[in-house]
């Protein structure tokens, strides 16, 4: 399980307040870059995406990310959520490179070059993979428990 370090936790804390301004610009402009894959944007529900509510969502959930990066366990009821409906939705290990791809030049997209460094680009990549092993573990174990029921 890979783990963030103390320069990345801080960056990505301190992106809270624009991520609060344009959180939903930035997750808007990674679905549209995530559903240049066919396959991905089958997975996903057409009606929360057209009504922003997915992408409402994302942004929510990406902010509270970054405001208790350093309080992981103030999440434990939105990443169980997530892994529930990731499971429903079929999602695999291998689905989250494709998210990586897509979320962090949506970052730089909307954010522009001199917000979005190399630095606070780096930073959230580490955050983003730490979220993802979380992600990843949690789901391989719901998928063990249907597999058996």
């Amino acid at each position: 399980m890979r783990t963030i370090t103390p320069e990345a936790t801080a960056i990505v804390k301190a992106t809270a307040p624009a991520l609060e301004k344009h959180g939903v610009a930035i997750t808007t402009a990674m679905y549209a870059r995530l559903f240049q894959n066919p396959e991905i944007e089958a997975m996903f529900d057409r009606a929360a995406q057209q009504s922003g509510e997915q992408p409402r969502r994302l942004a929510g959930a990406i902010l509270a990310y970054a405001r208790n990066i350093d309080k992981l366990q103030n999440l434990g009821a939105a990443v169980e959520r997530m892994v529930v409906r990731h499971v429903e939705t079929g999602v695999k290990p291998e689905h989250y490179p494709h998210v990586a791809a897509a979320l962090l030049p949506a970052i730089r997209d909307v954010l522009g070059a001199d917000v979005a460094t190399d630095e606070v680009l780096a930073a959230w990549a580490e955050a983003y993979w730490m979220l993802a092993d979380i992600l990843i573990a949690a789901e391989a174990e719901k998928y063990e428990h249907a597999a058996a029921a």
